[in-house]
């Protein structure tokens, strides 16, 4: 049976084709990368430079060169079919009919390897004129132009693969070995061009490693280094990266802390101009500057039909979209560890009212160790200043031009509202309770039927804007909410309007 079946799979250029697992003659490539995937997470402890300096211990390393691709599988079989090679991803992508894979078959069929699974990074090999551009020798945004749709024999000869450990080797598993597999990949790939191992160069301790990163990261603009020591564990070393998001929402600590930010919740704007949710960010702040920010944040709450909670599972009120933030981060990934997407709230500003509504969620990534670096005043919250192509710059995200708004879900309904009026010392108070119906909770999964939300403005106190609300499955119990907090807000001395 051949490896995969070229018909079910879309051609591209040329021989280069595109398909999903199912193409392939068994189901079980597919869960070994995804669970080659998950291992390696597990297994390699991600730093930056400064914490490397620390964390790193002495011992003898094997420092690999972090290509900035894609975790990939390839698979070799020589059968009655013929030689025959492609790759999968955790993401079910299966890719087959590239140069590079016609280039690993011969290498070996010539060593007289009859199956093989080899683990390594799809990458793209830039010409000199990217590189002049911007430094990068591998740039992740290429394999997503490239890899999907290259246009020319040029491009299609730029993709290349980067081996790092053998799975399989004619039914032995060399991944736990890592210096034979090593010697191995060596010796298979001698002499490959678009195929080959990952360059290895050998430490005799901590400093070497950071050596190493300081020519290729630093100097050559590679993403980073890979260590591996049998005795001291994985290390990826990587720098941070800076990055622009919205502020759209926040929460307040509690306790011994309040009056004091807790967290901030950051989005990116996409090509559509709509948000997508992308961090959430708690770490970097020092304690007066979470009372100047919570104060900065409070006065610009608006209304919203979409809502999030943090860790400690408090609501997240949302703020017009303005301020703008430069975070550090030390790694974004755009997939679990068994291959989904990472899929992110979609919100549209809606001017004329002043409120959030949601969309639906779109894959985008998550953020590794978030932390506040300074309010951008220079910058607005647009498409622009807090553009999206940030995070595609550094990590694969699929379906990022998807247009939001071509899947905008159904507008919510309001059912009933009622608002009273107090005057107290002087200052006017408000209390507002409204009732809606979201039209959404059948579309997605992160929508209730029915929301109710009080909106207490009281000038005297100390935080004068104050929310509280309730959902529900059911219209007939959010009315009788509705009737408890009339009873409840709107007792003597408050004048319904």
């Amino acid at each position: 049976m051949a490896l995969y079946n070229e018909e079910n799979m879309r051609a591209l250029f040329g021989g280069y084709r595109v398909g999903t697992a199912e193409d392939l003659d068994s189901p079980e490539y597919l869960r070994i990368v995804r669970t080659r995937r998950r291992q390696l997470g597990q297994m390699t402890i991600a730093l930056d430079t400064e914490t490397a300096k620390r964390r790193i211990p002495d011992s003898v390393y094997q420092i690999s060169r972090k290509y900035d691709g894609e975790f990939t599988m390839l698979i070799y079989k020589d059968g009655p079919e013929g030689t025959e090679c492609c790759i999968v991803n955790p993401g079910k992508t299966v890719r087959a009919g590239a140069p590079f894979m016609a280039e690993a078959a011969k290498l070996l069929k010539k060593a007289g390897v009859k199956f093989a699974l080899f683990g390594g990074e799809f990458y793209v090999r830039r010409t000199d004129e990217h590189k002049k551009k911007d430094g990068k020798t591998t740039r992740v945004h290429d394999i997503v132009r490239i890899g999907r749709k290259p246009t020319s024999d040029e491009e299609l000869g730029q993709l290349c693969f980067a081996a790092f450990n053998i799975y399989d080797l004619d039914g032995t598993d060399l991944s736990m070995t890592y210096d034979h597999a090593l010697e191995k990949m060596r010796e298979l790939f001698k002499g490959g061009d678009r195929v080959h191992p990952v360059d290895t160069v050998s430490g005799e301790n901590a400093k070497a490693v950071l050596k190493q990163f300081q020519e290729w990261a630093i100097d050559q603009g590679e993403e980073g280094v890979v260590a591996r020591s049998e005795t001291a564990g994985m290390f990826k070393v990587k720098p941070r990266h800076n990055i622009d998001l919205a502020v759209i929402g926040f929460t307040e600590s509690t306790d011994d802390r309040e009056g004091m930010l807790h967290d901030m919740l950051l989005a990116a704007v996409r090509d559509d101009g709509t948000f997508q949710i992308v961090s959430r960010v708690g770490g970097g702040f020092s304690d007066d500057q979470r009372r100047e920010i919570l104060i900065k944040l409070k006065v610009r709450v608006v209304e919203s039909d979409f809502h999030e909670v943090n860790s400690a599972r408090v609501a997240y009120q949302m703020v017009e979209p303005g301020l703008v933030i430069e975070l550090q981060c030390l790694d974004m990934v755009s997939m679990t560890s068994r291959g989904n997407p990472i899929d992110k709230m979609v919100l549209d500003w809606n001017v004329d009212e002043a409120r959030w509504e949601g969309l639906r969620r779109l894959p985008l990534c998550s953020i590794i160790s978030p932390q506040f670096v300074r309010f951008r005043d220079d910058k607005t919250a647009d498409k622009d200043d807090v553009r999206i192509s940030q995070l595609t710059d550094i990590v694969n995200i699929p379906d990022i031009d998807r247009v939001a708004e071509e899947i905008k879900l159904p507008t919510s309904e309001i059912i009933k509202r009622s608002a009273a009026l107090k005057t107290l010392r002087g200052a006017q108070m408000v209390r507002k309770i409204v009732a809606w119906k979201t039209n959404k909770d059948e579309a997605s999964k992160d929508f209730p039927a029915y929301v109710l939300q009080l909106t207490d403005f009281s000038p005297n106190r100390k935080d004068p804007l104050q929310y509280e609300m309730r959902v529900s499955s059911s219209k007939k119990q959010i009315l009788e909410f509705f009737a408890e907090w009339e009873m409840k807000y709107f007792k003597k001395g408050w004048e319904v309007q």
